[in-house]
């Protein structure tokens, strides 16, 4: 692995700058990175008031940072991180610590920054995070930072290389559990039904549905049977029926290849949940329907 620079003195610090010229292959990609770098922190540690035209996520490494930013303030430690967002108004400095401060930054471009930052929790009004500069991100950022010291040269290959780390990166940042659907109510319980009349016959249950909405599966049935009017079980269920009695009707698919294409396990299961229906079983439609394509009516 390519060695990183030595680090430069500064007035408030030390560190070393890395910078990137994104070319044609990489703005395809709507991501990129910009800049990145490694600082050690002078007791005069400072910057800002200062604002940057990318978005810049600044990893401490060890010590204490005080971050201020719209009037509010956030005071990091080991493991955390923070954002600059473009065209806002950041200072942040030292805290008395035990370690001296050391942080690691990455600035990225592109349209496709700010959306992945979202869907990590990192917003212009709320740009910082607790704990989650470990292990995968942590080993993320290392790699991405020395990528960058090797690409002083641009090549197709290591664009490509800087591109999968970059979304690495947010691999780890963006949490693997299901965001909560931001919608209004109406929107998204139609989603759930789209999702619903697409796999009914895969034998999904609610709780599938409830993680599709990225719900709780109580909440997901309180808020679909108040707007819907009948509960997800009975929509899931109505559904099948009506698949069930076309196909009844208009194939001469066997009652057992329906069941197991409706995603009953069992022919059993299957008529029994028809009579539960329609109080007569599916062979009785079955041939009551033979009977009527055998007299013309």
């Amino acid at each position: 692995m390519e060695r990183l620079p030595m680090m430069r003195e500064y007035e408030h610090e030390y560190a070393d700058f890395l910078y990137y010229t994104p070319r044609e292959l990489d703005k395809e990609g709507s991501i990129w990175p910009v800049r990145a770098g490694r600082s050690i922190a002078k007791p005069n540690y400072s910057v800002g008031p200062k604002r940057i035209e990318c978005y810049s996520l600044h990893f401490v490494e060890e010590g204490k940072v005080c971050v201020e930013f719209d009037g509010s303030r956030a005071q990091l430690q080991q493991g955390d991180l923070f954002c600059l967002f473009p065209g806002r108004t950041y200072n942040y400095r030292m805290l008395p610590a035990d370690a001296t401060l050391q942080m690691r930054w990455i600035a990225l471009d592109g349209d496709r920054v700010r959306p992945l930052l979202e869907r990590a929790g990192l917003k212009p009004e709320m740009p910082v995070m607790t704990d989650r500069y470990t292990g995968t991100v942590k080993q993320s950022v290392e790699q991405l930072i020395h990528a960058l010291a090797e690409a002083q040269k641009w090549t197709q290959s290591r664009s490509l290389r800087l591109y999968s780390l970059v979304y690495a990166l947010f691999a780890g940042l963006i949490p693997d559990s299901p965001v909560p659907h931001t919608a209004k109510p109406v929107a998204w319980i139609r989603e759930c039904m789209d999702f619903m009349e697409l796999h009914a016959t895969e034998g999904i249950t609610v709780q599938q549905v409830a993680d599709f909405a990225g719900v709780h599966r109580s909440y997901f049935s309180g808020v679909f049977t108040a707007q819907v009017g009948i509960s997800p079980v009975k929509y899931i269920l109505n559904i099948r029926m009506e698949k069930a009695q076309r196909l009844l009707r208009e194939t001469d698919a066997t009652i057992t290849e329906i069941a197991l294409s409706l995603g009953y396990p069992s022919l059993y299961t299957f008529t029994r949940a028809f009579k539960n229906c329609f109080n007569v079983s599916p062979l009785a439609v079955r041939k009551r329907n033979d009977r009527s394509a055998s007299t013309g009516r």
